[in-house]
Formats: C-alpha cells, sequence, structure tokens
C-alpha cells in the first residue's frame, strides 16, 4: 500500500521541517510512504521526492532544477505527467518520455501520473482509456521502479473524487495495460480514503491538499494499515 503526498506551490522549507519531525515519529508499517515539497523547500529524508525536474544533470535551463540538485538532497523519487504540468504548463508527451527516460536511466522510483479531462469522462470508459493509452506512449510500463498515479483532471482540487465504481473500472482497465502498482489521486482526504483503498487494483493513494495538514495525511496513512490487513 502506498501513500503519497503532493504539496503543489504550498510550504516553504521550515514547514517542511516542522511537518517532517511530526512524521517522523509515525510507524508507517508496511504503507510505503512518499512526500513531495516543493523544490524550494527540499530536504534529506528517504521519503521525499521531487515534483518535477530536467532531463539533465546541469546546465543552461533558466528556472529549472536537475539532477545535480536533486542528489544534493539524496533524492531518487520524481513525480512526472502531472496534469497540471501538462495541461497549465503545456508539456508535451515527446518531453514527458525525455523526462521518465532520464530519470529511469538514474534509477529513481517514478510516480507517474494519468488522467483524462471531464469532456472525456463524459463520453464513457472506452474514450477514457483511449486518453489513458496515449499519456502511456512511449514509456517503459516494465520498468521496476515506476508506480502510476490515476488522477481524473475533473476531481483534482475540485472536492469531488470520482465515485467508487468509475475508480474500480477504469483502474481494471488501467491494470490491462500496465502491471505497475496504480494509485488513485483526486481529492482524496480522510472521510473517503478508507473506500477509495478498498477498491479492487486500487494499490495507494496520491493526495493533494489534503496532505498539507499532517495529521490529515498521518490519519490516512493509519488507515491504509487498517485496509491492507484487510486486503
Amino acid at each position: 500500500m502506498i501513500v503519497a503526498a503532493n504539496f503543489k506551490m504550498n510550504k516553504t522549507r521550515k514547514e517542511v521541517e516542522e511537518y517532517t519531525k511530526v512524521l517522523d515519529v509515525v510507524n508507517f508499517g508496511n504503507v510505503n510512504v512518499s512526500v513531495f515539497p516543493p523544490c524550494s523547500a527540499l530536504i534529506s529524508k528517504d521519503y521525499i521526492g521531487v515534483q518535477n525536474a530536467y532531463p539533465a544533470k546541469n546546465g543552461a535551463y533558466t528556472g529549472e532544477i536537475g539532477l545535480e540538485q536533486i542528489k544534493e538532497f539524496s533524492i531518487n523519487k520524481i513525480l512526472i505527467g502531472h496534469s497540471e504540468r501538462r495541461h497549465i504548463l503545456k508539456e508535451s508527451q515527446k518531453f514527458i518520455v525525455e523526462k521518465f527516460e532520464f530519470y529511469k536511466n538514474e534509477g529513481f522510483e517514478i510516480y507517474y501520473c494519468i488522467g483524462e479531462p471531464l469532456e472525456v469522462r463524459k463520453k464513457g470508459i472506452d474514450e477514457v482509456i483511449q486518453y489513458l493509452k496515449a499519456q502511456l506512449v512511449g514509456i517503459d510500463l516494465n520498468y521496476e521502479r515506476l508506480i502510476i498515479a490515476y488522477e481524473p483532471v475533473w476531481a483534482i482540487g475540485t472536492g469531488v473524487s470520482a465515485s467508487n465504481e468509475e475508480i474500480k473500472e477504469t483502474h481494471k482497465e488501467i491494470k490491462k495495460l500496465a502491471n505497475r502498482p496504480l494509485l488513485y489521486g483526486g481529492s482524496v482526504k480522510p472521510e473517503n480514503v478508507k473506500d477509495i483503498l478498498s477498491i479492487e487494483n486500487v494499490d495507494g493513494v496520491l493526495v493533494g491538499s489534503a496532505s498539507l495538514d499532517v495529521s490529515n495525511f498521518i490519519k490516512m496513512i493509519e488507515i491504509a494499515k487498517e485496509v491492507q490487513k484487510e486486503k
């Protein structure tokens, strides 16, 4: 079971340090925990990952961070393909694949995000899967450190999660495409995380705004430990 937190553009380094002091005393049990703070707030912890990075060690890429900066913190986890990078920052599939290949070759644990917008979801599951397939083009689905996160774009930050039936149906189809650990993300919170984690083919969650409060995040880790015992 995996429980991951994506802070997005929230929290300072001081706030992340305070957050992790609380998290460090928690017994994760068999739950794999990851936390992705903004790049200006990176610290050295086994469970810390980076939200984004350029596919290069260093160089003339103004405003970016690369392998050299990440390795300073002994980080080996990265988020790639998040819908906010795709839709707001206009990252192409070609560029996303370049990132994937670079950090795969560096042995990183890659949390690879896929998800459809509302207009695709309204067309039904077949259209959703075709859309998601396009986001898997060029990705090595046999990479041993690949974790896939399904995050419907229309459920991210809206407070509206996909229904349990939608999650079940979509995860079942994604598993046919890639037999890798598969997370759900999209308005996950303590109130719904048990139901989501109990769904077949859900191997964990990627949590956004609800993870900003460390007590909420710890609740979700504890719930994941309980669900894992029951599964």
